[in-house]
């Protein structure tokens, strides 16, 4: 099954990794027994889908996640190994449209205005005034 990651881009499902074992967990036996624990695996060093600048993108972006150019996402949420393929399929979607999602716009600053200046120092003036006014009276 091809992993949609957005429009421009699918991955087909022969450059996916997969990988089973046991999962911990809830499941009783039966946990015992079955490979419901699933490693999803993909190559962005590899990959005959991605540009240049998309594979660089993700390099960059998804540095601490990439062990010698391949990243792996791993599910063991559910008692279902069919059930935690979908929602390793999933992960790794997200992980990749947001690396690759456009940088966000730089933030311009901005001075406060002064009328919010005002109200942060009148807020100040009460809070010290409320503080003061706990205080033990003192004898002069």
């Amino acid at each position: 099954m091809d992993l949609e990651v957005s429009e421009e881009l699918t991955i087909p499902a022969s450059e996916l990794g997969w990988r089973f074992s046991r999962s911990s967990g809830p499941g009783g036996q039966h946990v015992n027994t079955s490979d419901s624990r699933v490693e999803l695996s993909w190559s962005v060093a590899d990959s005959a889908v991605l540009t240049e600048g998309q594979r660089m993108m993700l390099t960059a972006r998804l540095g601490r996640r990439l062990i010698t150019g391949v990243v792996t996402v791993i599910a063991a949420e559910r008692r279902s190994q069919l059930r935690n393929r979908e929602i390793a399929l999933g992960k790794l979607a997200k992980l990749l449209a947001a690396g690759l999602a456009p940088a966000a716009a730089q933030r311009r600053p901005t001075r406060p205005t002064r009328g919010s200046d005002r109200r942060r120092l009148a807020a100040k003036l009460q809070r010290s005034e409320t503080k003061r006014q706990r205080r033990r009276p003192s004898i002069e």
